[in-house]
């Protein structure tokens, strides 16, 4: 009788997971929910890039931020579209007058969004985003942080 109780209930847990399964249910990633002095814990390097013919910042990440890389994170700043017509937005810690291209911050005060869906911003609307974060330490081409498949998750006045 002990057999048959526990076949029933290792047969009764499996249908239940079998029923999971099948109606799509999916386990979500923790979100880290971050704030711009998380990333923060990084530091910069001048090199010269003999494909650019010019000296770049390269990152040297810490180990906080290197802690962060693949993770979803959620985080409120800046919407700054760049080429609004290619989808390219970045969102950074501060308003476009002091942002990193115009002003005084530097590149770990700006992420790159790699939005899931298109859709259009206003220059300076603050958002809450999320997405899984991608550290780059040589890709010129992209900034240092990279948000892929990121969402819109709040918009403030």
């Amino acid at each position: 009788m002990k057999k048959f109780s526990s076949f029933f209930s290792v047969g009764l847990i499996l249908i239940l997971l079998a029923g999971f399964i099948n109606t799509g249910f999916k386990v979500q990633a923790e979100i880290q929910h971050i704030t711009w002095k998380d990333l923060q814990d990084v530091r910069f390097k001048k090199k010269f890039n003999k494909q650019e013919n010019m000296f770049f910042l390269y990152p040297e990440f810490g180990e906080r931020v290197k802690a962060l890389e693949g993770k979803v994170i959620q985080i409120r700043g800046y919407m700054i579209p760049v080429d609004p017509a290619e989808n390219v937005f970045v969102l950074s810690a501060n308003p476009m007058a002091a942002c990193f291209f115009c002003g005084g911050s530097g590149p770990e005060s700006i992420i790159q969004l790699k939005l899931k869906q298109p859709r259009r911003f206003a220059t300076d609307e603050i958002w809450t985003v999320k997405g899984i974060l991608k550290l780059n330490i040589d890709n010129v081409e992209e900034l240092n942080y990279v948000l892929q498949n990121t969402e819109p998750i709040k918009k403030f006045n």
